[in-house]
């Protein structure tokens, strides 16, 4: 199979690694001189199938398999678009696009044409949430009731991707709860199979803003007479991790003159207090099923770690994971207090590759889905749409303080998309 990579940042190179170990990335499209020449050499790719811009790329027709889209999100729609009238399947991060109207073109565009679009929703395919999926199917606990579900961030992570970073503000990319955390509605709709009925959502940008920056703070970190003092600055976050994420995000030269010399000039170098970030820090939102089920999504940026935690109520026990922890508890309720638990720990097989190995078996998915015409996804575009609508519901029940009913947006974006 010959794939063209559209997007060669963090993401899109781990997608590309793991296809190129049974397949050829063909081509590949990215504006950043450094990154496109690291991936080139990679992949060995020659220079008359490098490109600058997907313009360049799209204009010889169909010359390969399949795309990987992992550019921007507000690149994705006319970059999809374009791919799918050229007749691409495509392998397509998330989200689809911060626009749910947008989502749901590009679904209808790959049933007009035909094609196969595979959203990037990785935790679908990690033994930790499959296992949780299977335990849930089973019916040994019954039906499941409510669920408690938190994304925790990490600070660090906060500061570097959604206050730095470029997933800052919600006009360059996304609201945080559709560039974050589509992956966590799409993987609630899963577990409980079933769409949303009615949500509500509240948080804020509490925390990283200018009222909170330390007395005698700069611009920026290196110039900064309190950088001593405080846990955001740029050098803390970035030299002790050369060459691992997040600090390969900020230059390609990871010696600590080069990456010394890129805080010097660029976003990573700012004061977490005193950039033109908008995203919320923390958000709480409350769904409700069509089949009954309801949930409370937590994320936050004030974690010290990155990972997930999820506790599902049932009908005669309990579920509660920890990602991080690869484990997985599952009780069953007692007829009283002295009476012996039953208490049973799962831990689920250890999976190579980022995301709890969501990242490998996504790809494993999308490469059989080439080879296979009538194989099924776990992530197609048809099961994708639903997650990103929820996000984009989510967010809009922040903004306006109202409680928003599914079925009644659904009916209006579709208004929208064919009038």
């Amino acid at each position: 199979m010959k794939l063209a990579l559209v997007g060669a940042g963090q993401r899109g190179m781990i997608y590309a690694r793991q296809a190129h170990q049974s397949d050829e990335i063909f081509a590949v499209v990215e504006p950043d001189d450094e990154r496109r020449k690291a991936a080139a050499d990679e992949f060995q790719i020659p220079p008359d199938r490098q490109f600058t811009s997907v313009d360049e790329f799209y204009c010889l027709g169909n010359i390969c398999d399949a795309i990987i889209i992992s550019s921007m999100d507000r690149d994705h729609y006319e970059q999809t678009m374009a791919a799918l009238e050229l007749g691409y399947d495509i392998l397509l991060e998330k989200p689809i696009s911060p626009s749910p109207e947008e989502c749901m073109r590009i679904q209808e565009k790959a049933d007009e044409k035909g094609c196969k679009v595979i959203v990037c929703h990785v935790l679908r395919y990690t033994n930790f949430f499959m296992e949780m999926k299977k335990i849930i199917d089973s019916g040994e606990l019954g039906k499941v009731v409510t669920i408690q579900h938190n994304e925790n961030i990490g600070n660090f992570h906060m500061a570097h991707s959604f206050v730095r970073g470029n997933w800052r503000r919600s006009d360059l990319a996304s609201p945080i709860i559709m560039q974050k955390s589509c992956h966590d509605m799409d993987i609630l709709s899963w577990l409980v199979d079933s769409g949303a009925k009615r949500i509500s959502s509240y948080g804020s940008l509490a925390y990283f803003k200018e009222e909170n920056a330390p007395a005698g703070s700069a611009e920026r970190c290196l110039d900064c007479k309190v950088a001593a003092d405080c846990r955001f600055d740029a050098r803390k976050a970035y030299l002790p991790i050369r060459g691992q994420w997040p600090a390969a995000a900020v230059s390609a030269d990871q010696t600590e003159e080069g990456l010394l010399k890129e805080l010097e000039t660029s976003p990573y170098g700012r004061c977490v207090y005193r950039v033109d970030n908008d995203v919320c820090d923390h958000q709480v939102t409350l769904i409700e099923f069509k089949n009954g089920v309801t949930a409370t999504f937590n994320l936050s940026g004030f974690t010290n770690k990155m990972y997930r935690t999820i506790k599902i109520m049932c009908e005669h026990g309990e579920i509660r994971g920890d990602d991080t922890l690869n484990v997985i508890e599952v009780t069953r309720f007692n007829s009283n207090m002295a009476e012996s638990q039953q208490h049973t720990v799962i831990r689920p097989a250890a999976m190579d590759g980022g995301h709890n190995g969501g990242d490998t078996g996504l790809m494993i998915d999308f490469l059989a889905n080439l080879k296979t015409p009538d194989f099924s996804s776990r992530s197609s575009i048809e099961m994708s749409v639903e997650s990103h609508i929820m996000a984009y519901a989510a967010e809009e029940a922040r903004m306006t303080g109202t409680v928003i009913d599914l079925d009644e947006l659904k009916a209006k974006l579709q208004q929208s998309i064919t009038a």
